[in-house]
């Protein structure tokens, strides 16, 4: 769970630094820098950052098969993270004025809150049966066992060879 929070941090900070910057010839103004941010040149990533949010009160609050498909679905936001992240992403060839080093970075914290996402969605796969949901501590001891049929029970009690028709207690 802690990677779902630090894979959401991750995308939600990538998305708020710049991404893309170029001078641009204004017309009167001159030359202006043009900047966006993460969240203008990849509009997955505030999604991504709130689903990796959501995926941690899905693993509390699921087990078994409900949780797996939770894992599947943050695998896959995770996959599309890493995806949003590197995509466009260029190391050099900067123009002189341009935060490059920032571009570049933004471009990884993306590309890592991707992977975080991934790791925390394989991890709700691979602990889904073992993991208590929430409430769990709650339930009664044998609130899960089925409830049998009395008549099959009967039966059983029969093939084990108690007579069960006789009244519990001593036997004479």
């Amino acid at each position: 769970m802690l990677a779902l929070l630090l894979g959401a941090l991750a995308l939600w900070g990538a998305s708020k630094m710049t991404w893309f910057a170029e001078f641009r010839d204004e017309g009167v103004r001159g030359t202006v820098r043009y900047t966006e941010s993460g969240e203008q040149r990849a509009s997955a990533l505030v999604p991504l950052a709130i689903l990796a949010l959501a995926g941690v009160a899905g693993a509390i609050a699921t087990s078994g098969w409900p949780r797996r498909v939770l894992g599947v679905v943050l695998v896959l936001a995770g996959a599309a993270g890493v995806w949003a992240g590197l995509d466009g992403i260029r190391f050099g060839g900067f123009a002189p004025g341009v935060p490059g080093t920032q571009i570049v970075l933004g471009h990884l914290i993306a590309a890592l809150g991707g992977i975080l996402l991934a790791l925390g969605g394989l991890a709700a796969i691979k602990w889904a049966g073992t993991a208590r949901k929430l409430g769990a501590r709650y339930a009664a001891p044998g609130a899960n066992a089925a409830r049998k049929d009395p008549d099959t029970e009967l039966w059983e009690a029969l093939s084990e060879g108690s007579d069960p028709t006789e009244p519990p207690g001593p036997r004479r």
